[in-house]
């Protein structure tokens, strides 16, 4: 068993027995017994329980887009369409440990000083999109506001994500056409008369 292996199946095992049972009522024991090695290596690898959970925050999909991959400049509201469906993409497939983590923010300050450092990369990916899209006619104070609330919607949104009734993709769609609209008619104010 290598090195490398050995922590994988740690942290696996963690992340499934954590979702089945939670956190609190997880034992060590049980997560070396899941992962096939002696509890001392889960120490080894993890000194504290909760370390394991900052170490599963790492797992969870990057969100680090290349703006230029989504953005089409002068279409505000398929670039940021294209973003969502990018990010909706990378997030499905860590349903689970996404969830997991959103229930933990609630009692373990690692994991919600985490998640908070995510949301503040998604409100600058957010941000970049709108200049990228606008080409910088946009006053600062207009782009902070919306990159705040599309971040905070698409957050809330993945948040929620396991609640079926609760994702509603075409009311989202609705929300960011409307958020677009708005800023694209403020693009359009500041355009120079011909």
């Amino acid at each position: 068993m290598t090195e490398d292996s050995a922590k994988e199946r740690i942290l696996c095992a963690a992340e499934e027995l954590f979702a089945e049972s939670g956190f609190e009522a997880t034992p060590t024991s049980r997560i070396a017994e899941r992962a096939g090695v002696p509890k001392g290596l889960v120490h080894y690898y993890f000194r504290r329980k909760s370390d394991l959970l900052a170490a599963l925050v790492d797992r969870l999909p990057d969100e680090q887009i290349e703006p230029a991959t989504v953005v089409v400049p002068g279409d505000l509201a398929g670039s940021l369409r294209r973003l969502v469906v990018e990010l909706d993409r990378r997030f499905t497939g860590s349903l689970g440990l996404s969830h997991l983590l959103w229930r933990e923010a609630d009692t373990h300050h690692v994991v919600r000083e985490a998640l908070a450092d995510r949301f503040q990369q998604l409100v600058r990916l957010v941000h970049s999109v709108i200049v990228g899209a606008a080409g910088g006619r946009l006053a600062v104070a207009d782009v902070d506001s919306a990159s705040g609330l599309l971040a905070r919607a698409v957050s809330h949104r993945h948040a929620t994500a396991r609640h079926s009734r609760d994702d509603r993709p075409a009311e989202f769609d609705g929300e960011l056409t409307f958020l677009a609209n708005a800023l694209s008619s403020k693009v359009r104010k500041a355009a120079p008369a011909d």
